[in-house]
């Protein structure tokens, strides 16, 4: 038996539209308190042109911005002199950057690559461009010129997961100059690559700038933004400086995209009866597919994305993972079509990385890419709402049949700009007996100070589960916290999941818990005589009970020392104490672990160098209890840039579990190797090797990158896979390859 769903179509849209019709078409988004009126950015008095040598007339006439020290001692002496300016023609934001340096030699300048930080000296611009002190884009450059753009939300908190988006790519431009006497910038950034809120020509933004001195590990920044903000204070959203710009034209450019694929690939197959089979052959199969991607944004705070026959043959390959626990690993998401203004989509419930939207659940099943017929999202802001909708038509998976994929997303300010109402639908419609519809509503109230709460409800319905009763099919999630990042902070966790939860297009790694949990920190900033840029001390301690029974399922208690230094160096020691009752046995790396109770500890150190040097790199080292054994670990990454022309990076995990009791012990590896060569921004290279002893598998991905100009692009992709050990399969010896193919892409945008 199993449950009745709600009308999808009728349910999806009614839900969406009355929460529409409760968005007020003229409200603008509330600004904090502030005792300042928003800096007026100059138009530009004459012709730029944007080739990193700044000597025009106009840019004399723009003010540069006072910058502040932000690290390694905020408000210190700067060491390095620096003139940004910001100015506008209507059409373009202008950004120019006289980067001075009294030792020219130590400027680095390490990757061509896009999106990609290096050691690199940077200078950014990040651009609160819809005002609504919570979301950002973020534009950088390093002295090659290579352009890195990404996306913030959540106000730059990592309480809801990462709160940056570095898979998000605009069109815009950028050019560098070195000399004797430092580098240089000018961006242009077109006002229709992001969306902002106009009112009779004038736009109201948060800008915040920053120039950072690798070897030095300074950053100077506009405006003073305290780091007691957080990790990510220096492209905090709430804390930029409210900025305003007259005159801006509502450009609304169509980029048509389309692309042509050609490929071939080879797939080894079992012969024979079903059971019993004969031996292995190697299918080949040749492609030669044609689609389509169109953008368009009618008014500036709407942008729609229409895709045909879609592919994303060039998106690199997933890191691989080892997994050491009896619950699912979390992938990202990498597929450019479904970034812009992805933080719309943000529904994190039932804790970690679980959310009720996860869009890789479209278009792949079980980790291997479906078919997807096509599909068009539309995300924007409307007063102080966000809104988005997304749909997408796939083949389905091997055993399934077509399927459409739907989700509306609405999030309303409410109160202050901090604090919001919202509430999600997402619907999963086919014809084989999986329709799956789950919907919930959102709260996040900055009650004070830095004091917030928040609270998420959620409820799926699916075709094959039998749901017991409504909290059995649902999640309830409050949170209290404090964010700070100097002094005391604090959060408190309260969650309950159902058995019968699934939401059919978001992740959900456990379900059948409550969950209680907290965390406490105390952060201290030192000195500028002080070698250590800041030392906290970290606790929290959580406990998953059943929600049948009541008994604890999991719990931890940990405590944690971080130390970092002013150089960007960080050092951190983790002591954990862990208890687990397992009631079904499950594999870690080939081994059985039987039901049991288990309590164990288990202590860990890191150390994190500074990312700004060219060699640089991770080593995590534990050891401790593991269930009814032991348990010790190394885990070291390594990147080194030799030249701006090449980065070689890599990594090993070394996992070894040890069983005394039952004569048992594995060894659980993963290597991993990346090398990137760049000729310049346009020309690149990269291949990616992993190996994993637990899948006996070696997988290759190699892309080759033309890039003609933004939005035209070559690629020849090849993915690769190697069994290692082939006398580890039952029955026939399977072929070397596991399987090949590869693939020739060339896109072309065309704007209107």
């Amino acid at each position: 038996m199993t449950s009745t769903l709600p009308v999808p179509l009728t349910f999806f849209s009614a839900l969406f539209a009355a929460f529409i019709l409760m968005v007020p078409g003229s409200a603008e988004a509330q600004s904090p308190s502030s005792t300042s009126e928003p800096l007026e950015i100059p138009r530009l008095s004459g012709p730029i042109q944007v080739d990193g040598v700044i000597d025009e007339p106009a840019w004399e006439a723009v003010p540069a911005l006072p910058l502040t020290m932000f690290s390694p001692t905020f408000g210190g002496e700067m060491t390095e002199h620096s003139e940004v300016r910001v100015a506008h023609d209507g059409e373009y934001l202008y950004v120019s950057g006289r980067l001075y340096d009294s030792d020219p030699d130590g400027i680095q300048t390490n990757t061509f690559y896009r999106n990609q930080y290096s050691g690199d000296d940077v200078i950014a611009v990040v651009l609160d461009s819809f005002n609504d002190h919570e979301t950002a884009v973020w534009f950088i450059t390093n002295p090659a010129g290579a352009r890195s753009d990404r996306t913030v939300s959540n106000d730059a908190v990592f309480s809801g997961g990462m709160p940056m988006n570095t898979d998000w790519n605009a069109h815009w431009d950028v050019a560098t100059t070195q000399t004797d006497e430092g580098w240089f910038a000018e961006f242009r950034i077109p006002f229709s690559s992001f969306g902002f809120q106009a009112r009779d020509g004038e736009v109201t933004m948060g800008l915040i700038v920053y120039r950072f001195i690798a070897r030095k590990n300074e950053r100077q920044i506009f405006p003073a933004i305290d780091p007691a903000w957080g990790g990510l204070a220096f492209a905090k959203p709430s804390q930029a400086r409210r900025i305003r710009l007259e005159g801006v034209r509502q450009e609304t450019p169509v980029y048509v995209t389309p692309y042509t694929l050609f490929g071939a690939g080879r797939t080894p197959e079992l012969v024979g009866p079903v059971g019993q089979p004969t031996g292995w052959e190697v299918a080949s199969d040749r492609m030669a597919e044609v689609g389509l991607d169109l953008k368009v944004s009618p008014v500036p705070n709407l942008s729609l994305d229409l895709t045909l026959n879609t592919d994303f043959a060039q998106v690199e390959a997933d890191v691989q993972q080892i997994n050491l626990t009896r619950f699912p690993l979390f992938f990202p998401e990498k597929r450019q079509f479904f970034q812009e203004r992805s933080s719309t989509f943000q529904f994190n419930a039932g804790g970690g990385m679980n959310r009720l939207f996860h869009s890789r659940r479209i278009g792949l099943e079980g980790g291997e890419p479906v078919r997807i017929y096509g599909g068009g999202r539309a995300v924007g802001r409307l007063g102080g709402a966000d809104f988005g909708l997304l749909s997408m038509q796939t083949a389905g998976g091997p055993e399934g049949s077509p399927e459409n994929l739907s989700v509306a997303r609405l999030s309303q300010q409410v109160f202050n700009p901090y604090s919001s109402v919202g509430a999600m639908v997402t619907s999963r419609l086919g014809s084989e007996g999986r329709d799956n519809i789950a919907y919930g509503l959102d709260g996040q109230v900055r009650l004070f100070g830095d004091e917030w709460v928040s609270v998420k409800w959620a409820r799926s319905y699916d075709e094959r589960i039998d749901e017991a009763s409504e909290l059995d099919g649902g999640v309830i999630q409050g949170r209290w916290e404090r964010i700070r990042d100097e002094g005391l902070s604090y959060s408190a966790d309260a969650i309950r999941v159902g058995t019968d939860y699934n939401p059919g297009l978001g992740f959900q790694n456990r379900r059948g818990f409550n969950y209680l949990g907290g965390r406490v920190q105390y952060k201290r900033f030192q000195g500028a005589d002080s070698p250590f840029r800041s030392t906290a001390w970290t606790a929290d301690a959580g406990r998953f009970a059943r929600s049948l029974d009541g008994t604890t399922e999991s719990g931890s208690m940990a405590s944690e020392g971080n130390m970092e230094f002013k150089g960007g160096t960080t050092v951190r020691l983790r002591a954990e104490r862990r208890f687990e009752d397992v009631r079904n046995p499950f594999q870690v790396a080939g081994l059985p672990i039987e039901p049991g109770e288990f309590t164990f500890h288990s202590g860990e150190f890191r150390l994190q160098m500074a990312r700004s040097r060219p060699l640089r790199g991770n080593l995590t080292a534990g050891a401790g209890q593991f269930y009814d054994g032991r348990r010790w670990s190394v885990n070291v990454s390594p990147t080194w840039n030799p030249s701006k022309y090449l980065e070689l990076s890599g990594g090993l995990e070394v996992n070894r579990l040890s069983f005394s009791d039952r004569d048992a012990a594995v060894t659980a590896g993963l290597a991993q190797f990346n090398t990137q060569f760049a000729l310049n921004t346009s020309l690149s290279l990269s291949v990616f090797a992993q190996y994993s002893n637990v899948a006996d598998l070696t997988t290759l991905n190699a892309r080759f990158r033309y890039h003609f100009r933004e939005g035209t692009d070559l690629w020849v992709v090849l993915n690769e896979g190697v069994h290692m050990d082939r006398e580890a399969f039952d029955g026939p010896l399977p072929p070397r390859s596991a399987g090949r193919n590869l693939m020739i892409k060339y896109t072309h945008t065309l704007i209107f």
